[in-house]
């Protein structure tokens, strides 16, 4: 695809025979490099609650958040799944100048628009990048929110890459961190040894303490469909700290600027410091803290009953609460 030329949703449709089922919208998304579509599917009908999820990656997709199904719909809570540009089911433009914070946070806009989200009713979830890009929109366009919700995220990178650095390698054998920083320093992140060695010293204590054999279906999608493209340039080849354009991101200091109702969650194990999310809530006005003592980065699968209970806990606070 050229940078001028917009996705048919005959394509869309070709790949997806299904795209257009069931609450499925491709929304036009308009950037300086053409026009493209991005994919969502609304769950629900709730007026007063109406939330938005943003997956993490970047260039993930939101098929992990499918967690949600087995609780949001009973809890009367509607929400919306979204793939970013980039993402699996959206337009996937070999476009690079479009891998840039503020040009995601412009898109978050315009998907809002469409789907007639605002201050009455439109919460907002980031969850990892998700989280990022959340914060993001939130100091650009909070006047829309009526609630933000920042997921196993910290407010700073260097703050993580030093989490990584000072906790996470120090846990790991090592021999074993010897043998992955080789590869990394050789720069053969397609070597199969480097996800062989990372799945069970890191991955299975950080991102999802299960078994690999175990995770769940939403999540392996979710991984396969990731999209190095994206992900690469933004967060970096490395999986123990980032080091793309993402590397000095820090909006700590901007987080008493956010003055909407947040929740930020955090977790034990969480490759994010969970003592800096915690002090992020401080850091808010309005902020308040969820801790997942069991769980990790995905913390909404191995800690699942915390998480949840937490979330629809802010949702029915701030949804029931008068403008």
């Amino acid at each position: 695809m050229t940078a001028t030329e917009p996705l048919d949703p005959a394509e869309t449709l070709r790949r997806y025979p299904d795209a257009l089922a069931g609450g499925v919208r491709l929304i036009p998304i308009q950037t300086a490099y053409g026009t493209f579509n991005v994919w969502t599917k609304r769950t629900g009908d709730n007026p007063g609650i109406k939330l938005l999820l943003l997956h993490g990656g970047p260039g993930a997709t939101h098929e992990y958040f499918e967690a949600f199904d087995s609780y949001l719909p009973q809890a009367g809570v509607e929400y919306y799944y979204y793939d970013q540009l980039g993402s699996h089911r959206s337009s996937q433009p070999d476009v690079p100048e479009l891998w840039e914070t503020a040009r995601f946070v412009d898109e978050v806009e315009q998907v809002r628009k469409a789907l007639d989200l605002d201050a009455g009713n439109f919460f907002l979830l980031g969850h990892s990048w998700g989280g990022i890009l959340a914060i993001e929109y939130a100091l650009q366009h909070q006047q829309h929110l009526k609630g933000l919700i920042i997921s196993n995220m910290v407010s700073s990178i260097p703050a993580y890459n030093r989490y990584a650095q000072e906790v996470l390698m120090p846990g790991i054998p090592p021999i074993v961190l010897a043998e992955i920083q080789a590869i990394e320093a050789a720069k053969e992140y397609d070597n199969p040894r480097y996800m062989e060695l990372l799945i069970p010293y890191h991955y299975e204590h950080h991102i999802l303490r299960l078994p690999h054999a175990q995770w769940p279906d939403p999540v392996l999608r979710a991984f396969a469909h990731l999209n190095p493209n994206v992900y690469i340039p933004m967060q970096g080849p490395s999986e123990l700290g980032a080091s793309g354009k993402l590397a000095q991101w820090d909006r700590t200091a901007a987080l008493p600027r956010i003055e909407v109702p947040t929740l930020t969650i955090g977790a034990a194990h969480d490759t994010m410091d969970p003592r800096h999310i915690e002090a992020m809530a401080r850091a808010l006005p309005k902020g308040r803290y969820l801790h997942c003592p069991e769980g990790s980065h995905m913390a909404m699968y191995d800690d699942q009953a915390v998480y949840v209970a937490g979330l629809l806990a802010f949702l029915r606070e701030v949804g029931d609460t008068a403008e």
